[in-house]
C-alpha cells in the first residue's frame, strides 16, 4: 500500500488504481487554498466547495469530489449554481477527477454544465536545486506580482493586489521572485496544506523569457513548500503541448487527468 504523503517518489505513486486517493489529497489542499483568507470550505449536496468573494482568482472558488448516485450529483449539480450565484459569481465552476464519479459528462451535459478546459495533475520527483536567481518576494514586490497575474488571467487588477496582499501575509503560503533590474523578472506563488504543497502559478515577464526563469522561479517554489513541511508537491497544467512539456522538464509527472466544467448563473445574480 502506497501513501502518497510518505512515498512520494514511490513509482506506484503513478498507477491509476492509486489517483483516487491522490486527488483527494491535492483537492484538499485546493479547497484550502481558495479559502485565504475570507472564503470557507464545506459541502454543497455530495460536492466539497470553496466559496471566497474575495477571491477573484480562478481557483478561489470552485466544486469538486462530486460523488454519489446519478440522482445526487444532478441534484448537487442544480444546488452548485445557486451556490456560486450567492456570492456573486457569474459562473459555477467543477473541477472533475477521479474523486468524481464516472457519468459526469453526462450527468454535467444534462443539467446544463459544460466541459471548458481539460487539464492534467502532476507530482513533483526527485531532488530541487534553488536557483541563486530567486529570492522570497517582499511587500513592495506585490504591484508587479500583481501586474504580471492581471495580464496573464485577466482579472481585476486592484481587487487581486489585495487579494495578494493577503496571500503573502499567510504562513501557508509561498512566494518567489526574480528581479529585473527595478522590477520582478517574473514569479512563481504556492500554498501548503497538511503537507502536502501545490505550485499555483508561475508567470515570467515576456522579455524574460526562454532563459531558463520560468523553471527556476517553479523549483524555488517547490523548495520553500518542501522547507515548510510539504512532503508532496502537486500542480496542475493545460493538458498537452508546451506546458505538459515543461513542467516535466522541471521534474514533475502526470498522474490523473482534471476536466473544467462550468455553468453560466448570471441569471440567477441579485
Amino acid at each position: 500500500m502506497v501513501d502518497p504523503l510518505r512515498d512520494p517518489d514511490d513509482p506506484e505513486l503513478l498507477d491509476p488504481y492509486r489517483a483516487r486517493d491522490l486527488a483527494g489529497l491535492v483537492e484538499a489542499a485546493r479547497l484550502a487554498a481558495g479559502a485565504v483568507r475570507y472564503g470557507k470550505v464545506g459541502r454543497v449536496g455530495v460536492a466539497q466547495v470553496v466559496v471566497n468573494r474575495d477571491n477573484p482568482l480562478p481557483g478561489g472558488n470552485h466544486a469538486c469530489g462530486v460523488y454519489g448516485s446519478s440522482a445526487e450529483v444532478a441534484g448537487t449539480l442544480m444546488r452548485l449554481e445557486q451556490t456560486f450565484a450567492d456570492v456573486g459569481r457569474a459562473e459555477a465552476v467543477l473541477y472533475a477527477s477521479p474523486t468524481t464519479v464516472a457519468e459526469i459528462e453526462g450527468i454535467a451535459d444534462d443539467t446544463g454544465w459544460h466541459a471548458v478546459e481539460e487539464s492534467l495533475a502532476v507530482v513533483h520527483r526527485g531532488e530541487v536545486r534553488r536557483s541563486p536567481l530567486v529570492r522570497p518576494a517582499r511587500d513592495g514586490d506585490l504591484p508587479g506580482i500583481a501586474e504580471l497575474l492581471a495580464d496573464d488571467l485577466g482579472v481585476d487588477g486592484p481587487r487581486l493586489l489585495r487579494h495578494l496582499g493577503q496571500r503573502l501575509d499567510d504562513p501557508r503560503c509561498a512566494f518567489v521572485v526574480v528581479d529585473d533590474g527595478d522590477r520582478i523578472g517574473g514569479f512563481a506563488s504556492g500554498f501548503g496544506e497538511r503537507r502536502v504543497g501545490l505550485v499555483e502559478h508561475a508567470v515570467v515577464r515576456p522579455a524574460r523569457r526562454r532563459r531558463g526563469l520560468g523553471k527556476a522561479l517553479v523549483l524555488g517554489v517547490v523548495a520553500e513548500l518542501r522547507e515548510a513541511g510539504a512532503l508532496l508537491v502537486a500542480s496542475h497544467v493545460a493538458e498537452g503541448g508546451a506546458g505538459e512539456r515543461f513542467v516535466e522538464a522541471c521534474g514533475f509527472d502526470v498522474c490523473y487527468p482534471v476536466t473544467a466544467y462550468a455553468r453560466r448563473v448570471d441569471e440567477l445574480l441579485d
